[in-house]
């Protein structure tokens, strides 16, 4: 029986994982910058979204395709559904997170277009972009809520799977986190009881 997640979902684990943290962070930041320097991050934080999404989409056709490795046995019921709620939490905010931003951009008032890695054009979302400009208001008003409570939920809900992960590794010793980390058991350590 396989233990661990395919290496594929490993990289796209680790690698959305990163871009999401730096882009929670480049979120924060900008509020505080101004001119030329808040324009820049402004890009950068573009970027990494479409990323995260074009990532987190290929990461869900990824598991459909290739599914991960069962839950332990002994993993308490609440457990197991904390664990499956959890994961398609994430993936609801992986890719919602994104179409939010990318309709507040597709409906900014400034019409600024986005060039991700200041290098690919990234077109604006069509029919939000040739709204009428009361219509293009309520969308930047609802997505920037939904953005911000998204943002605010996936802090949440990092630390949450963080302390989850923690606990399997450093108190039920099950090997749970050896399933997605590289170079860690991914069976459950034999007990300490002789």
């Amino acid at each position: 029986m396989r233990t661990r997640y395919s290496a594929i979902a490993i990289l796209l684990h680790w690698a959305i994982a990163a871009l999401i943290l730096a882009n929670l962070l480049l979120g924060w930041r900008m509020g505080y910058l101004k001119g030329l320097a808040q324009f820049d991050m402004f890009q950068l934080h573009k970027s990494i979204g479409i990323t995260v999404l074009l990532l987190s989409v290929a990461r869900l056709g990824w598991r459909m395709l290739n599914p991960p490795p069962p839950l332990l046995i002994s993993m308490k019921t609440w457990e197991r559904r904390a664990a499956g709620t959890t994961h398609w939490l994430f993936y609801g905010l992986m890719i919602g997170m994104p179409l939010t931003g990318w309709a507040m951009v597709s409906v900014s008032a400034y019409n600024i277009p986005t060039l991700l890695w200041k290098t690919v054009p990234w077109p604006h979302i069509g029919f939000l972009h040739t709204l009428d400009a009361a219509g293009k208001a309520q969308v930047e008003a609802i997505g920037g809520g939904l953005h911000f409570y998204m943002a605010l939920g996936g802090v949440a809900l990092i630390a949450l799977h963080v302390a989850a992960a923690l606990k399997h590794q450093f108190i039920a010793r099950d090997g749970v986190l050896g399933r997605i980390v590289p170079g860690l058991r991914s069976t459950p350590l034999p007990s300490q009881e002789s």
